[in-house]
């Protein structure tokens, strides 16, 4: 399972294309993923949910597993994202014009692996980032690139912690939410939704990916993973949800959200040396925060 985390972070904000730079065959649409009769027979039979009693400790060990997490694997588990096309149009057209400062949220930042790419790459840009994981925090502070003047970053449960305490209202003209909502109970999501929307500007929008239904990650869970429909929990503790766009669109839309873009990037990734097709599935998505009635 930690390579479904190493393969979320290395496909983390890829450019879609129908061929890749590493051989991966990829499409994108409204479509879910078709198992094979063998797969669709295993999630069949794979109905036991973990106890009650373990599924409230792991909500409430939560964030001291994604601590230990880090700690594990300091800083050298993910490799760095460099933003590729498709967030640099959208930042791009966010713009008014060339070299207007923009205001970001990375949602999740982790240790950084995201964040700090793009601030070298975008002299424009102020960020505003938050993780569950304090030492994830203090791995980003730690950063030679860190730079007070260029962003804020803090510790924040952003199911309970309101984040107009560390950003203004209405301030911010992109949030990202990439491969976070998967990691929360799909009972609290919609608080992580509530409070994003407080701080992002009307007509402004929140760039999403994460794990869509049926990725081979998915698929690899042992027997005893489950927590509930397409949620399951790793060996290490930390949970995982995997969504189809119709869960998506409905957890946005309650919150007042407007669906821009909503589908599924499909890629297959072929590993050579086993001659093996690994089937990856994302959902990759944007909302808007309406402008506001008059």
């Amino acid at each position: 399972s930690r390579m479904s985390r190493e393969n979320a972070s290395a496909d983390c904000l890829n450019t879609v294309t129908t061929a890749t730079e590493d051989g991966a065959f990829q499409s994108k649409g409204r479509n879910t993923r078709i198992l094979s009769a063998e797969e669709a027979e295993r999630l069949a039979k794979d109905q036991i949910l973990v106890s009650d009693f373990k599924q409230l400790k792991l909500e409430k060990e939560a964030q001291k597993n994604w601590d230990l997490f880090y700690k594990r694997n300091s800083t050298n588990f993910f490799k760095d994202r460099h933003w590729t096309t498709r967030e640099f149009q959208e930042l791009k057209a966010c713009r008014e014009f060339v070299d207007q400062k923009l205001t970001i949220l990375e949602a999740g930042c982790g240790v950084g692996n995201c964040l700090f790419p793009l601030l070298e790459e975008d002299v424009n840009i102020f960020a505003y980032a938050c993780d569950f994981s304090p030492r994830a925090v203090e791995y980003v502070k730690k950063n030679a690139l860190y730079d007070t003047e260029r962003c804020k970053v803090f510790q924040c449960d952003l199911t309970k912690d309101d984040l107009l305490e560390n950003i203004p209202a209405d301030s911010v003209d992109v949030v990202t939410l990439i491969f976070v909502l998967s990691a929360i109970h799909p009972d609290k999501m919609h608080l992580v939704l509530k409070n994003i929307y407080k701080v992002l500007k009307p007509g402004k929008c929140v760039l999403f990916r994460d794990y869509g239904l049926y990725d081979h990650a998915m698929l690899r869970f042992k027997s005893g993973s489950k927590l509930g429909e397409n949620f399951y929990v790793r060996q290490d503790g930390t949970r995982s949800y995997f969504f189809t766009a119709e869960f998506l669109s409905q957890l946005f839309r309650a919150e007042g959200y407007e669906e821009v873009v909503n589908e599924y990037v499909h890629r297959e990734t072929v590993n050579r040396k086993e001659d093996l097709r690994v089937p990856r599935v994302f959902l990759q998505s944007k909302f808007q925060k309406p402008f506001s009635k008059t």
